[in-house]
């Protein structure tokens, strides 16, 4: 079989994360509607993403967030996502790439998204985002998870989970 020289599997796993993104946009400029909310899961590891040392200490590789009662400040950029969000009671602002971006599910309505983890070339420090738009005001129906390490709702029953695997040939 010839050699996939045009990379879809990236483009797919782009315009999936296209999704997320959109989701997110939405939510800076609307709020969260009804009983939707997030589970976001990233790469701590990635050299581009914007920890704090303690975060990244108590979780070395990854962590799930939850996008549901308090959040502010969230932005959208092209290289990724900035969101300040309470652990312990303290603020602390996270951004995220989209290449960091490993897991987005909105267990409200079931449905979530796993991505393949893109590592950072060249490990250089974390890019600023250029944001597209204003910066939303704090919303009042948005939520942290503290820790973060919240089941994995991807284990439910019944829930629409598109793994890129499944397209790939092996």
């Amino acid at each position: 079989m010839a050699k996939d020289r045009m990379r879809y599997d990236l483009m797919l796993e782009d315009a999936l994360r296209g999704v997320a993104r959109r989701a997110l946009e939405r939510v800076r400029d609307e709020g969260l509607p009804g009983e939707h909310h997030f589970y976001l899961t990233f790469r701590t590891d990635d050299a581009r993403t914007g920890v704090s040392d303690a975060l990244r200490a108590r979780y070395p590789q990854d962590i799930t967030i939850v996008v549901q009662h308090q959040f502010w400040d969230l932005e959208i950029g092209d290289q990724g996502f900035a969101v300040t969000l309470s652990f312990s009671g303290m603020p602390e602002r996270l951004e995220v790439p989209w290449g960091a971006l490993t897991g987005f599910n909105d267990p409200s309505v079931q449905f979530g998204l796993q991505f393949e983890y893109r590592a950072s070339e060249g490990g250089g420090p974390v890019v600023p985002l250029a944001t597209d738009a204003a910066t939303a005001p704090p919303a009042a129906d948005a939520d942290v998870r503290d820790g973060a390490e919240a089941e994995d709702p991807a284990e439910g029953e019944g829930e629409k989970i598109v793994t890129l695997d499944s397209f790939r040939k092996k």
